[in-house]
């Protein structure tokens, strides 16, 4: 995948408790140290650090990282088992993810008190529990479609893509066109009879396993940081959920995104992008 441009790429590296580096490489499998890839859209400012949803790629950043790019240092990722990094890790549980935040955060020097995180769909639920196991690492948190009992149908969704999909248009027709289909349909690659997904589906069924079996409202109750939560209007997150989010930590904003579905930040790109400015110079504030 290529990085747009004005943006740099880096790859960095996670070695998991209990593994060694083998030398594995950006689409290994199995145990073995976990590459990320990182897209650094440069900039001067407080740090921003975007984190994707599941089955998704950190190119759906770039119509808001260029916006934000002229006032904060905006760095997005590749989560693990996803886009460019390192397909199958050993390690895909929350933990694990957390801790690439953090290793994102450490090699580009964003952790620190102005720091903000922000996360769309399971790249929420990743911001949320770093927040929550490691306060010192953000200021605050800007949360998409995303809280502590982000429901997830994730193997039922992946056999329903048509694979390979013939060309690009009848991807992002699939995916339902517009914005949010462009950016799905760049996430793919090309292959045989034409392109696939960048991710395997029992990896990503994998990624979700734990939420089958638990909420994160206790590490909710931990989030001492302000939080910003954006629904889509027509997105997949409950509105009684964002209310009790704020009822157990009052530090928290809600504002809905007109039009927009599940990936609100591709879908209404400008008007997340207003949410957010507003929020970021009020915390200034």
């Amino acid at each position: 995948m290529e990085a747009a441009r004005g943006t740099t790429t880096v790859t960095v590296t996670v070695t998991d408790p209990g593994e060694t580096d083998g030398g594995a490489t950006g689409d290994g499998a199995g145990p073995g140290p976990v590459r990320l890839f990182c897209t650094d859209h440069g900039g001067d400012g407080p740090p921003l650090l975007l984190l994707h949803g599941l089955a998704g790629h950190c190119g759906e950043w770039e119509a808001l990282a260029a916006r934000f790019a002229a006032t904060h240092r905006v760095i997005a990722f590749d989560a693990r088992g996803s886009g460019a990094s390192t397909r199958r890790p050993g390690d895909v549980t929350r933990a694990a993810h957390v801790r690439d935040v953090r290793a994102v955060a450490r090699r580009f020097g964003l952790a620190g008190e102005d720091t903000v995180l922000a996360g769309q769909s399971m790249g929420g639920l990743t911001a949320l529990l770093t927040a929550a196991a490691h306060p010192e690492l953000c200021r605050a948190l800007v949360l998409i479609e995303a809280g502590p009992g982000l429901p997830e149908q994730i193997g039922r969704w992946l056999d329903s893509w048509p694979v390979p999909f013939p060309d690009r248009a009848a991807a992002e027709a699939f995916f339902g066109g517009g914005p949010a289909g462009r950016a799905w349909a760049a996430g793919l690659a090309p292959g045989p009879g034409g392109l696939h997904p960048r991710v395997d589906r029992d990896v990503m069924v994998a990624t979700v396993q734990e939420n089958a079996h638990r909420d994160y409202w206790d590490a909710w109750d931990r989030v001492r940081c302000p939080v910003l939560v954006l629904r889509g209007e027509k997105g997949t997150m409950k509105p009684d959920e964002a209310d009790r989010m704020r009822e157990r930590h009052p530090a928290t904003r809600i504002a809905v995104i007109p039009g927009a579905g599940h990936d609100a930040h591709l879908d209404n790109t400008q008007a997340v992008y207003g949410e957010m400015t507003r929020y970021l110079r009020d915390l200034r504030q």
